[in-house]
């Protein structure tokens, strides 16, 4: 057999994109879903549990037994630890093996035998790190000053369940002009040019998409930036009588579940403090929330009704420029992480070896 084509290796881009990238932190869960019971749930298409320790610290291993692969998800939280329901194997939040009761000094015990992950919560959601290979210690984060501030920010996060590749939810917020049409009879997005020219300009940590002479009218510019993980910025008008805090801002993580389900987090955020954060959040509970739950309905009833091939008959134009240069980044860094494992020897997630191989080989 001869070595993989290039189509193959647009393939392995694709499928690793699909998946979801690596070295990157994405939120998990939002903070209130992880309790002292273990749960267990999917992102990016690795089966994950999750619990709470006895200190109240959020823990994250693979969830499977080394013993027979039973789901420790099912088991009992022991504090730093968790027992397999199955037959008691002790498995630490670092993925060490603690004890296997069943049996007197058991070789298993003290070895590293699943995978763990490394955790933090910030603002109301779980994130976890997701290495390859070549990256198992994680890389440093710099949460967004929405999300890193909690004195100058208020925020509320929402979060959903979308049947999408998570990708398209990406293109979604990448995609200013749709909220001028999809979401015309919101309180929010009713004004403004059903045309416009947009602009590209280049942040330090990725890039603005932005409408040309019309702002704080509709949804009118998006960023997309890289700090460790991808995130997306917006802001939509905000009346004043809706309560205190200037503009009103999002500030959207998307994380992969498998190649054809997502989670959308979005924190709701405005620059309030004080007694004026305490109004804000009351008339956003009482008045307003429902009608940005609206916005996302519509948003994820069209995403969730299109192809999953979509994206492969799409006939794109100028308004489509920020998505377009946002997935040239994403499909740059997919390339980079394949052939990175390529010149080491190792495998991507999902990805044949022989595309690999045969990418080390184009290499030297």
């Amino acid at each position: 057999m001869g070595a993989p084509s290039n189509a193959k290796v647009k393939g392995a881009i694709e499928r690793l994109l699909n998946g979801g990238l690596r070295n990157l932190w994405y939120p998990i869960s939002p903070s209130w879903a992880v309790s002292k019971k273990p749960i267990g749930i999917t992102r990016l298409s690795e089966k994950i549990v999750v619990w709470r320790g006895a200190d109240g610290q959020v823990h994250a291993l693979e969830d499977r037994c080394p013993h027979r692969g039973a789901r420790l998800s099912l088991g009992w939280n022991l504090g730093d630890r968790l027992a397999c329901r199955y037959h008691g194997v002790e498995v630490g939040g670092d993925g060490r093996v603690k004890d296997v009761p069943a049996v007197d000094n058991c070789p298993m015990v003290g070895t590293s035998a699943v995978k763990s992950y490394t955790c933090r919560e910030i603002r109301g959601a779980v994130f976890a790190y997701f290495g390859d290979d070549l990256h198992p210690e994680p890389v440093e984060m710099d949460p967004p000053r929405e999300l890193a501030d909690e004195e100058e920010y208020g925020t509320m996060l929402c979060t959903a369940i979308w049947r999408c590749n998570y990708r398209y939810a990406i293109d979604n917020v990448m995609d200013p002009m749709h909220g001028a049409y999809l979401h015309a009879s919101s309180h929010s997005m009713a004004e403004g040019d059903k045309q416009a020219k947009m602009r590209i300009s280049k942040t330090d940590t990725g890039l603005v998409f932005e409408k040309i002479g019309q702002s704080g009218v509709n949804f009118d510019w998006v960023e997309f930036g890289n700090t460790g993980c991808h995130w997306l910025r917006l802001d939509i008008p905000y009346r004043k009588a809706a309560g205190p805090g200037g503009p009103f801002g999002i500030l959207g993580c998307i994380t992969p579940i498998d190649e054809r389900t997502c989670q959308v987090y979005f924190w709701r955020n405005r620059r309030v403090s004080g007694w004026q954060r305490d109004v804000w959040r009351f008339m956003y509970k009482n008045r307003l929330e429902g009608l940005h739950w609206v916005v996302l309905e519509q948003d994820r009833l069209v995403l969730e009704t299109m192809a999953a091939d979509a994206r492969r008959h799409e006939y794109l134009y100028q308004h489509d420029t920020g998505l377009a240069r946002v997935r040239r980044i994403l499909e740059e860094e997919a390339k980079a992480q394949i052939e990175a494992l390529a010149a080491a020897g190792q495998g991507a997630p999902g990805i044949p070896r022989a595309v690999t191989k045969h990418l080390k080989e184009t290499q030297q």
